[in-house]
C-alpha cells in the first residue's frame, strides 16, 4: 500500500512540482507509523535527483539561498517536536499539515516573494518538513505563479537539500533510525515508476485537472488519518 502511494505521489510531483509527501505521508502513517518521518525524508531527498538530471535550468538560486538558510533553525524546532510526539500525535500533525497545505494550495492567494517571505517559508518548512516530512507547501505557495520549469527545478533543489538538512538534524537529535534508509532504498523503484507515469500522462492531462485531483486525493487520505488518530 505504501508503494502504491509512493507511485501516485511521485507521479503527482512529476506533473505539478510537489505531491510525494502530501500523498504518501498520510498513507504511511496509517500503515506503518514507525517509518515516519524518516522514510519520506529519505525518499524526498532521492526523488529530486531524477528531476535535476533532466532539468537543471532556470533554478532560482536567490530564493533558495534565503529559504534554505532559514530551514536550519526550523529544523531544530522540528527535531524537538519529533522527540515529543507519540505516533498518535504525529498522525494528527501529519493529517492537519496535509489539510492545511491543501487549503492553502487551493486558494488563489498571491504572496509577494521577498527576503522576509522566503525566510518565513524556509523556517516553517524546516519545522513541518522535519516533524511530518511535508515541507514543500510553504515555498511552493510562494513560487506557484512562476514558470513551471523554474518551479519544478527550484523545488527539486529545495527538497534535495532541505531533506538532507532535516535528516542530519534528526540524526543529531538521536531520532533517526538507520534501517529505514534501507527500506527507502528498496522502495526507490516506486519513485521511478511514478516518474515514468508522469512522463506518459503529462501530454494527455490538463495541468489544472491534475492539480485538483492531487488535492482531492491528499485531502481524503488526510481525513482518514485524522479520524483514525483521534479515535485511537
Amino acid at each position: 500500500m505504501v508503494a502504491v502511494a509512493l507511485v501516485l505521489g511521485a507521479a503527482a510531483q512529476g506533473l505539478v512540482g510537489l505531491g510525494l509527501g502530501l500523498v504518501a505521508a498520510p498513507v504511511t502513517m496509517l500503515v506503518e507509523p514507525g517509518l515516519m518521518p524518516d522514510l519520506l525524508l529519505w525518499l524526498a531527498m532521492l526523488y529530486p535527483v531524477a528531476t535535476l538530471v533532466r532539468e537543471h535550468d532556470e533554478i532560482d538560486w536567490r530564493a533558495l539561498r534565503w529559504a534554505l538558510a532559514a530551514r536550519v533553525p526550523g529544523t531544530v524546532v522540528g527535531v524537538l517536536l519529533v522527540a515529543a510526539f507519540s505516533d498518535r500525535l504525529l498522525g494528527i500533525a501529519v493529517a492537519v499539515m496535509v489539510l492545511l497545505s491543501v487549503a492553502l494550495t487551493a486558494t488563489t492567494i498571491v504572496v509577494p516573494v521577498g527576503r522576509s517571505t522566503l525566510v518565513g517559508a524556509g523556517f516553517a518548512s524546516g519545522i513541518t518538513g522535519t516533524a511530518t516530512s511535508i515541507g514543500g507547501p510553504p515555498l511552493a505557495l510562494l513560487l506557484q505563479h512562476r514558470d513551471p520549469l523554474q518551479l519544478r527545478t527550484t523545488l527539486a533543489v529545495y527538497f534535495l537539500v532541505g531533506a538532507a538538512i532535516s535528516l542530519l538534524g534528526l540524526s543529531v537529535g538521536g531520532d533517526l533510525e538507520p534501517p529505514v534508509a534501507l527500506i527507502a532504498l528498496a522502495l526507490t523503484p516506486a519513485l521511478l515508476v511514478g516518474l515514468l507515469l508522469a512522463r506518459v500522462l503529462h501530454p494527455r492531462l490538463r495541468r489544472g485537472g491534475v492539480r485538483w485531483g492531487v488535492l482531492a486525493l491528499c485531502a481524503a487520505s488526510a481525513l482518514v488519518l485524522l479520524v483514525r488518530s483521534l479515535v485511537a
